[in-house]
C-alpha cells in the first residue's frame, strides 16, 4: 500500500526498524528541548501531514522503551487519524514517571500503525440477544 506523505520537518519518514514491525516509529519536531515533568501532558509536533484512502485509519500508539524505561506514553492511546484528516500528526505525551524526562527533536516518540476499519449503521432495538456473558464487564471472570 503507498500512501502519500508530506514531511515538513528534517526528521526521516516514518519507518519499520525492523521486518516484522506493525508499527513505524515517527519523531518529534521541536524547536527546543521539550522537559515532561511528571504527571505533565504536551502535543508533540510531528510535522507530517498523511493521505490515507478511504477506509483505513492510523493509528497513534506508545513506544514499549519509552513507556517502559522512562514512564512516557500516548494519553489518548490508540489516538485515531481518519482517512479525511490532513492536519499535522501530533502526539499527546504524558510522563506518568516520578521523573522529568526531556523529549528531543528527532526522538521517536510513538509509532503509527496503518489498520483497515468498516462503517457500521446502527439499527435502534428494543433488546439484545443473550449471551453466556450477558452483562459481565470489568474483571467479571476474576483474576485466576
Amino acid at each position: 500500500m503507498q500512501i502519500n506523505i508530506v514531511n515538513h520537518s528534517d526528521n526521516p519518514l516514518p519507518a519499520y526498524e525492523t521486518a516484522f514491525s506493525a508499527g513505524m516509529d515517527i519523531r518529534a519536531m521541536l524547536p527546543a528541548d521539550l522537559v515532561l515533568h511528571p504527571l505533565e501532558r504536551a502535543v508533540v509536533g510531528t510535522g507530517l501531514h498523511i493521505e490515507l484512502p478511504e477506509g483505513y485509519e492510523a493509528q497513534v500508539r506508545p513506544r514499549s522503551g519509552l513507556a517502559a524505561k522512562h514512564g512516557v506514553t500516548v494519553l489518548n492511546t490508540p489516538g485515531t487519524i481518519d482517512a479525511d484528516y490532513r492536519g499535522e500528526i501530533k502526539v499527546i505525551l504524558v510522563n506518568l514517571s516520578n521523573e522529568s524526562y526531556t523529549i528531543k527533536h528527532g526522538e521517536r516518540i510513538a509509532q503509527m500503525i496503518i489498520a483497515k476499519h468498516e462503517r457500521a449503521s446502527l439499527s435502534p432495538a428494543q433488546g439484545l440477544s443473550e449471551t453466556v456473558r450477558g452483562e459481565g464487564g470489568f474483571g467479571h471472570t476474576g483474576t485466576s
